[in-house]
Formats: C-alpha cells, structure tokens, sequence
C-alpha cells in the first residue's frame, strides 16, 4: 500500500472493533481496521495516516496515529462486580472497552446497576480503560431506568436551570391585550387543532374557506413563540443548547419549560393565542395563487385529533360525526385541499415512501406491552401538506428578499449510491433513470409508484432512503430533493425546533420594519443563520440517535417474553454474516448464517442474495420468511430469529 498523508477526524466506530474517520472539512470517509484503531474510542478526533487500497480506488484505508482529543469523559453502562474489583460495560456497543473500577473507586454500586462512570485513565494496547463510578441510576430493571441511562449516554438536558425557572416568573399565562391592536384579528373565523390524542404542545392550526370559484383559502397558524422567547434571554439561549425536543415514548425532554410548551405558546382550544399566521389563496390545481404573513391572533374553536377528523371524514362513528356535525364540512375541505396538493407533489416528483413508524405502548410501569404500526391517517395526510406547502412560501418568500434565514436542505444523492442502488433493482426489473445532468426526484418517484402494493414495495422505499442523503440545516436555500420543492424551511414547529424559532423572529422583525430592515440587524442575523443552523443540525443528529436507541431498547422489551413464537416477516436486508428479517409489527431481528438450516449459505455481494450451495436456493431482499424468536435482549438491544420450515 501506498502512504498517501495525514489527516485530522473523527472517529466512528463499530461493534465490531473496526470503524471510519470522518475527515474534516470533507465528506470522505477512511477505513480503520481493528488493529489500526489505536485505542480511540468511537466519537474521538484522531490523527489517521491513509492509504489507498488500489490505484484510482476511492475506498480508502488508514490508521489512527495519535488521539488528538477525547470525545467522552463519563460513560454510561452496567456494573459487573467481583470480590476485589469491578468493571463497567458500556451501554455504547461501539465502546470496545470494558472500564476496569478497582475496589476504591465503585462506592455503594452494586451488580447489574446502571451507573455514570467518569474515565480516569483510558485504553491503550492491552489494557483496558479505568475509572470511578460517579453516580448510580438505578437497578437495570428498575422502572424508568433504561429511558434515563438513554438520557445520560446522550446527555439530553432533562431539568432546567433554576434561573430559567425564575425568568419564567416574569411571563404572564395569558396574552397582553395592548398588543392585540399590532395583530390581525381572526378570533372570529372557525380555527382548529389537529394533533395525536397524547399532544400537549399545540403549535399549529389551521382554518380553511372554499370560494364560488373554486379557489381555497388556507390560513396556517403558528404560535407565536418568539413573542415570549427574546433574543438574549436565558430561555433562548437554553433554547439553541437544547436545539430540538426529544420524544421518548412516557416522557417528552422539551426545547422549552412547560409553562410555554403546553401553556402559553400552545394554541389550545377556548383561548386567545398569538400566532405567526401564513394565509394563502390556492387554486384546483393546488398552486398558490397569493400569500401574505402576518402577526395574529387567534382563538382556536376546536382541538381536534387524527382519530377523530378520521372517522367524521369516513363516517365511521355515529356518536363523534354527531358532536362535530357543525364542522364536517370544513374537514371535508380540508381534505379536498390536502388531496389536490398531495398529487401536485406527486407530479413534481415528491417522494412518498410511506415508510411505518412504530407506535409502540408502555404499561405504568414503563414497560412495553404493544409493538404495532402507526397508523397513518387522511387526517394526518391533511397536516402534512398544508405544513409543507406553508414551509415551501415562507422559504420562497424570504429567499426571494434574500433575507438572513435558515433553510432545511436536502441535496441530491450521490451518483455512485444511485448505481449502486440500480444494481439491485435491475434484478428485480427497475430502475432509476440517470442522465448526464445527473439525477431528478420524478425518477425516483416513477419507480415507488411502480412498486406500490407489490410484496417489495417496503423493502425498496427503505434501500432508496439510504440511498438519499440526510436533510439538514443551512442559511442558503438549496431545496429540499425529498419532497421536490425549490425552496424549503420549518417554519411550523417553533415550539420544539430552533430552527423555526428563530425565523420567525427574522419573520417579526421584517413585518414590524415594513421589510426595510436595518444593515447591521441583517448582518448580525446573518452569523446567527450560520451558527444555529450547524448547531441545530448536530442536536437533531443527537436527539434522533437517542429516540432510535430508546426505541430499540424497548422493541427488545416487547419480544423478550416471545421466545419460541412464530412470525412470518420479509427479508429486509442481507449482509456477511447473516439476514435481517422485519416482521409486521415493524420489529427487526437478525437470523445469522447457521440459523438458516442445513444448507451452506454462499453470500453474492453484486446482488446481494444468498444461494443454498446443496439446495441452490436463492435468498434475496424482498422475500417473505417463516422465523422463530430465539433471543431478546433489551440490554444489549439484540433481537435474533432462526428460520422456521414446518416439517421441523
């Protein structure tokens, strides 16, 4: 191998021992085998000298020379004591280390306790990490104990300062009525609330009026946060540290107190709200014919939920079609409106990949009991789209005044992953068209609206989401490839997302200046744009990383008392050292390769398939599969099934 240069990165590690350096000021990612880790820890900044694995390859080898900075000072993990001594394993399965704590250093921890380990001296060749034990969370299968080992691994700010407790003091829990007069008053149209039966931070609402000709007029609603949540404040500077609310099931770590979030800022039903309000003239086609923003105030008429609209719009519940008679027809043009913008999208190119969350139910001890799909409704359908076509105006309009702003960007994929995903779908008879220009939306979009309904509908649509590239924040607009919009910002969720927040306080000052903002505010909002859209993004990154840990903890719950069940799922993905099969319910276990059967299983990387080298039997993604539980473990978060064939 050829020595090439020196970098500097961050290190990403695997399980496996092995991991990637994420190299600064560039996307490109290096190889690091296990012997070459030198110790780091996964999220370390090391210096990694590179090689190229062949000439002209773009897959590149290194090693880790020097650690250059620590990411993790404390670890969270299980205490595993012996007579003399303990060791701490990391919840962190790409911390390849057990923390060696000598007898001095572990306090009153007791076995199989969750506890915060602060590292005193970490690993080098041959030698395990040390370190003391700072705080114990609690017996691992204690109620709760899991979701705030989750907390802490990722350090999510679950308390506010006491400060921003004593700022609060100063917010009144109703609005001031000497600004209603700068507002536009639409306390006297019919306003609603759609949202999940458990929602308690209501930021958007939404009233709709059909004209003679046809034409729609949709006024979407935001509350008005950054009225209450100045710039300066303590509360927005805990506001940009936290970045995003994080939703873990029983307990929700908000972006602000719950005097705002459920209070205040929440457009509950029955009272007087602020709001940032966006109303828009839309034709039958579902282009926006006019827009205006404005400051208002509302009151909203009715707190509606999903299961509710959707049963008065199928007029399958006698009693709710009956309590809401006065308003089914509003709803029915709600959903008249959402239908026409839906298939506009679809014609642009918009990718509807309708990939099922999880809902998943705790018991009151906080344990899982149910694992299903969530249900997507037409009521959800209607959010979706007035949101999304009142974040493509807001984006357009003040791109257009070349306004400080931040924009939720996501860029076109990478043409060697859209090669590579062709390679697969070649064998199953798609196809994403390229040209020399490179790739569109609608060529993705044409080939989900081929698999729809077929038994690989669900195992494409997610091949084609890693596929993309992940949205993030940025103060340039560069739209949004996704949904196939020019132009794309949040604007709709200002109580759990900073970026919202902050736009609407450039919104504000445009409005109150009469679009005549002074130079030197614009410059400031300009550096602010920059920062907060980095920081927001590394927190998304953060909360989605815990919410996905959170979840696969407790899927793990739910199957630890199937063992021995039998599911029928399909084969989701295919890799060395085994298959991964999704069951209904959306739960994922793997069956490794001795699993399988009697049969020696040959993996073909070009097609990802597995063929039987006796029966020639041909595994591949997309296939349905009989499986067997065999191994459940929320403490490590594994899932296993072995193949399960009837004359067994």
């Amino acid at each position: 191998m050829k020595k090439v240069k020196q970098f500097v990165g961050k290190f990403r590690a695997n399980e496996k021992g092995y991991g990637f350096v994420t190299l600064e000021d560039s996307n490109n990612e290096v190889f690091i085998a296990e012997k070459n880790t030198n110790s780091s820890l996964n999220g370390d900044t090391v210096a990694v000298e590179l090689f190229k694995l062949k000439e002209n390859d773009k897959n590149i080898e290194g090693r880790i020379i020097k650690v250059l900075k620590r990411d993790k000072r404390e670890i969270i993990g299980t205490f595993q004591k012996s007579r003399n001594f303990g060791f701490v394993v990391p919840d962190d399965r790409k911390i390849n280390t057990d923390i060696f704590i000598s007898k001095k250093h572990y306090g009153k921890a007791k076995n199989n306790q969750k506890v915060v380990v602060e590292i005193i001296k970490y690993p080098t060749k041959g030698k395990n990490a040390e370190g003391i034990i700072r705080e114990i969370i609690g017996n691992r299968d204690e109620a709760g104990v899991d979701m705030m080992s989750v907390i802490k691994q990722y350090e999510l700010p679950y308390e506010f300062p006491a400060e921003i407790e004593e700022e609060l003091k100063y917010i009144d829990d109703e609005i001031d009525k000497n600004d209603v007069k700068n507002r536009v008053d639409f306390r006297d149209k019919e306003i609603f609330t759609i949202d999940g039966e458990d929602a308690k931070d209501l930021d958007d609402a939404i009233s709709i009026e059909k004209y003679d000709n046809g034409n729609y007029l949709l006024g979407v609603h935001i509350a008005d946060v950054s009225h209450y949540v100045k710039e300066g404040s303590l509360l927005n500077k805990e506001a940009i540290e936290r970045g995003t609310s994080v939703y873990m099931f029983d307990r929700v770590i908000p972006m602000l107190p719950t005097k705002l979030s459920n209070g205040i800022c929440s457009l509950n039903q029955g009272v007087d709200r602020f709001t940032l309000s966006i109303i828009m003239e839309i034709n039958n086609k579902g282009k926006v014919i006019s827009s205006k923003v404005c400051k208002g105030i509302i009151n909203v008429t009715r707190r509606m939920t999903y299961t509710n609209v959707t049963k008065i719009l199928e007029n399958s519940d006698e009693k709710v079609c009956e309590e809401y008679k006065n308003y089914a027809d509003k709803f029915k043009t709600m959903e008249e409106l959402a239908k026409i913008l839906k298939q506009k999208r679809l014609d642009n190119g918009y990718l509807d990949l309708d990939l099922p969350e999880s809902k998943i139910t705790l018991n009151d001890e906080g344990i899982a009991i149910d694992v299903k799909k969530y249900d997507v409704t037409i009521a959800n359908e209607i959010i979706e789209q007035f949101m999304l076509t009142a974040n493509e105006q807001i984006a357009e309009k003040f791109c257009a005044l070349s306004a400080p702003f931040i924009y939720r960007v996501h860029e076109v994929p990478d043409m060697d992953k859209v090669k590579e995903l062709n390679k697969f779908l070649y064998n199953l008879g798609y196809k994403i068209k390229t040209s020399k220009n490179g790739v569109t939306s609608k060529a993705f979009a044409n080939v989900l609206d081929e698999i729809k309904g077929k038994d690989e509908e669900k195992v494409i649509s997610n091949l084609i989401l890693r596929t993309l590239k992940l949205a993030r924040y940025e103060d340039e607009n560069q739209g949004h490839f996704g949904i196939a919009s020019k132009y794309y910002c949040h604007f709709t969720s200002p109580i759990r997302r900073y970026p919202d927040l902050f736009i609407h306080r450039v919104i504000s000052k445009y409005l109150s200046s009469n679009y005549d903002i002074d130079e030197k505010i614009r410059e400031k909002f300009l550096g602010q744009a920059k920062k907060y859209a980095k920081s927001s993004s590394e927190r998304e990154k953060i909360a989605t990383t815990a919410e996905r840990e959170a979840e696969d903890i407790k899927k793990a719950e739910y199957m630890q008392d199937k063992i021995g069940n039998i599911y029928e799922g399909i084969i989701s993905s295919i890799t060395q050292f085994g298959i991964f099969v999704e069951l209904d319910n959306t739960i994922e276990g793997m069956i490794r390769f001795e699993n399988l059967g009697n049969d020696y299983y040959i993996y073909n990387e070009e097609d990802k398939t597995l063929i039987g080298e006796h029966t020639k039997e041909t595994l591949k993604i997309g296939q349905k599969i009989t499986i067997q539980v065999i191994e459940a473990d929320k403490y490590t978060r594994r899932i296993s099934f072995t193949r399960y064939k009837q004359s067994e």
